[in-house]
């Protein structure tokens, strides 16, 4: 199947690789020639485990090739996805003017019927206005489709290859055939293609995320609560993590959610339903809290320090927003940077992918180490952000000899309180006991 993908961000990306990879003839349109004449040549944008090898097979094989012409990208296509950036409006609204611009331009150039499917995360009612910009200048027959991604930044070329779910929204009998048959191969083992009408599948994407973040916001509040009675979070988790109406993912305690998706999308459905008169009042407390959790680590080392930073020499451990990805859009180890900077701490940072995004943001602001271990010497206090996996098992040997004391502030709860005890560390972390050393 020939197959256009408009815009080349991660969604994009990873959307038309994947594709290809199943014998579908993908071009991939973006505007910024730069970008496009590196993709051409091999060289990939983004930093996501698995995608370089799937990319490289698929421009070599001639099945994934790329564009900055909409009109070559589209004239054999049967299928057309947008997608494309929908950022954060000043009052939270999600900005559709990238989408509605294509639509209008598809209106024009487009042929012979297409099927045009909403891949980027967007608002309810998007579609129809897809197809209201698309059809003021279209003299042909089309169709709007709502096809919301589940990708998870680190897990995305599994996730979309093997997916637990593929959600479609139209009401078109031509459309759902069309799109039946294109995702046919990646649900082979049984799991659902679920058809439904447009706005339903829209606001999936918007539910699915801000209930993940509502989960991850609570269990925040019960670790925080913790540490004000003494119990011990890791047990809690455990104990409600058994029953299976509730689960065991993502009930893990830390510094708060941040990346492209949970933060943008909880915002836009809360906007959506003020729009629609409609108060999300536990979305609202999601938002609040989870900004106060992102710098939640910073009174603990202040109250090490007896409040004065100045010129204290902080490693900092992690810059992505997770592990396994370069992203570093609302990554709580940005807004502890800036409350340490503020305070007057000196930083040296590492991350194994997120540091010349972060150099763009800090500049010289702050020390960047060549390794993990490099990152430490010298310092007063080891704050861990971010929980790559070769954070897990440290030297801790090496860590007692290379900084001036024997400090960590945890905000992964990597580390068993036992052992930090056992190895004379002082050792905060969150909704646990206080390891004083």
């Amino acid at each position: 199947m020939n197959i256009a993908v408009i815009g080349t961000g991660y969604v994009g990306l990873v959307s038309g690789t994947c594709f290809a990879e199943t014998g579908n003839n993908v071009v991939c349109v973006d505007v910024n020639e730069a970008k496009v004449k590196k993709m051409r040549n091999g060289e990939i944008p983004i930093y996501e485990p698995h995608l370089d090898v799937l990319f490289e097979r698929n421009i070599k094989q001639g099945r994934l090739t790329f564009t900055t012409d909409i009109n070559e990208a589209i004239k054999d296509a049967k299928i057309i996805f947008l997608a494309l950036p929908t950022p954060p409006g000043e009052d939270g609204s999600a900005d559709l003017s990238y989408i509605l611009g294509v639509a209008d331009t598809l209106g024009k150039i487009i042929k012979d019927y297409k099927v045009i499917v909403d891949k980027s995360t967007v608002p309810v009612g998007t579609a129809e206005k897809v197809r209201l910009a698309i059809a003021k200048n279209a003299t042909v027959d089309f169709d709007v489709v709502s096809n919301p991604e589940f990708l998870r930044e680190g897990f995305a070329v599994d996730d979309f290859l093997k997916p637990d779910r593929v959600v479609i929204g139209t009401s078109s009998n031509r459309a759902k055939e069309t799109m039946e048959h294109l995702y046919k191969p990646y649900v082979r083992q049984g799991n659902p293609i679920i058809f439904m009408d447009e706005k339903s599948a829209e606001l999936t994407k918007y539910a699915a995320n801000s209930f993940l973040a509502t989960k991850i916001t609570f269990m925040n509040e019960i670790a925080n609560f913790c540490e004000k009675v003494g119990a011990d979070v890791d047990m809690v988790r455990i104990g409600i993590g058994s029953d299976s109406r509730i689960g065991k993912r993502f009930l893990f305690p830390g510094i708060g959610y941040g990346g492209s998706c949970f933060p943008k999308d909880v915002q836009a459905l809360a906007k959506s339903g003020k729009e629609y008169g409609y108060n999300f009042g536990i979305l609202d407390a999601v938002m609040r809290i989870n900004e106060e959790q992102k710098t939640i680590i910073v009174p603990k080392i202040k109250e090490y320090f007896a409040t004065n930073l100045k010129g204290k020499k902080i490693a900092l451990w992690g810059l992505a927003f997770k592990p396994d990805t370069d992203d570093i859009r609302e990554a709580p180890a940005l807004y502890i940077i800036d409350e340490l900077l503020r305070e007057g701490a000196e930083i040296t940072a590492y991350d194994p992918e997120a540091m010349e995004n972060v150099k763009t943001l800090y500049g010289n602001k702050i020390t960047y180490a060549t390794s993990r271990d490099e990152a430490i010497k010298n310092a007063d206090a080891l704050v861990i952000a971010t929980e790559w996996q070769l954070f897990r098992n440290p030297d801790f040997e090496l860590l007692a000899k290379e900084m001036k004391q024997k400090v960590i502030f945890d905000g992964r709860n990597l580390y068993e309180t036992k052992e930090m005890q056992e190895l004379g560390f002082y050792y905060a972390s969150i909704g646990r006991i206080l390891i004083k050393g």
